[in-house]
């Protein structure tokens, strides 16, 4: 595949904004070639194209392939694996939006679940402390209602309140 200026600009960018998110710089860069691609591509392409290493794409491509937002295909008379990104951006949030949870928020749920449990019994810990564990579990137990509840809408009803933005808070 050959690259616009353009494409370039977007994959590379891409890529920077994955390093500040904790992603890998490749992996990210590899979910932008295959989010513009028209056609889904083969490791081989796709190693190529953005001048890195085949084992570099290989891993790349598993962590996409978990994440959800790439899966592996197949194309009449290629007997190679190709791969395509998820091209709608509101499924793609959905996705994203799982995977950290599951990832991130639920393990931080359970570890501020078992402070709160532990520091019942605890007289070496400041009650001020426990109080701000306490209120950070709260905190936290509501995101994750409200992060399931958002998950629950129909994607019309998802579109509709993000496009309302703040006017959402007349009916609040």
């Amino acid at each position: 595949m050959k690259l616009t200026p353009i494409m370039s600009k977007y994959i590379l960018h891409w890529g920077e904004m994955g390093s500040r998110w904790g992603v890998n710089r490749t992996v990210s860069q590899i979910h932008a070639l295959l989010y513009l691609a028209p056609m889904p591509m083969p490791a081989e392409e796709l190693a190529e194209t953005l001048s890195v290493a085949r084992s570099n794409v290989s891993a790349s491509l598993k962590e996409l392939q978990n994440w959800g937002i790439v899966r592996m295909t197949h194309v009449m008379g290629d007997r190679r694996d190709h791969f395509e990104a998820v091209k709608d951006n509101w499924d793609l949030l959905i996705v994203i939006i799982d995977e950290r949870k599951r990832r991130e928020l639920d393990p931080t749920l359970a570890m501020l679940s078992e402070c709160v449990e532990q520091a019942e019994n605890d007289k070496v810990t400041d009650p001020e402390i426990k109080g701000r564990i306490k209120e950070m579990l709260e905190f936290t137990e509501t995101l994750s209602t409200w992060s399931d509840q958002i998950r629950k809408l129909p994607k019309p009803t998802l579109i509709k309140l993000m496009k309302m933005g703040a006017k959402i808070t007349k009916f609040v």
